[in-house]
């Protein structure tokens, strides 16, 4: 326990701690994409997963400070891409906090539609097309839920992988 407290309660842990023993689960990084009146928007997003096949459903973590936030709310849709092994440096651009960088997310790859009219990296892994179902309000993130409206697969490649900190 990392101060006094009830003994009865649960423990309470800081920020630093949090993180640090997250880091010890390695993540398939994707990129969350969505379009809305202001045009293309997108996210480096390490909580994207599924949530069940039966409705294929998916979730992800949303910061507050995600400028692209605003996109999947007003839009209500998002796609989840899967990063391949050589799309480090996309994942940087889409990862930045630099205004100047954000403008230039989608001209580093070729990008498409499925049904949502959420861009889709073509070179991804595969890519999942959802429709905005709920939004769940946990402190300084949103967790978008959406059902799955289309989907694909490359069906070959090596996804980058985000470790320790780290891309492997």
């Amino acid at each position: 326990m990392d101060e006094k407290q009830d003994p009865g309660a649960p423990p309470i842990i800081d920020g630093k701690r949090f993180w640090r023993t997250l880091g010890e689960r390695a993540i398939g990084v994707t990129v969350v994409t969505a379009a809305d009146k202001n045009g293309p928007a997108g996210f480096l997003a390490l909580s994207a997963a599924h949530v069940a096949a039966d409705p294929p459903t998916m979730l992800c973590s949303i910061d507050r400070k995600t400028t692209a936030i605003n996109a999947v709310l007003e839009s209500k849709h998002f796609a989840v891409n899967i990063l391949a092994r050589e799309h480090e440096a996309l994942s940087d651009a889409f990862g930045s906090r630099d205004p100047a960088k954000h403008a230039t997310r989608f001209v580093a790859g070729d990008w498409t539609t499925l049904r949502t009219g959420a861009p889709i990296l073509k070179a991804a892994l595969g890519a999942f097309d959802c429709e905005l179902d709920q939004v769940v309000d946990r402190g300084g993130v949103i967790v978008a839920i959406g059902r799955v409206v289309d989907c694909l697969a490359k069906g070959d490649g090596d996804p980058l992988i985000f470790f320790r900190g780290k891309y492997r």
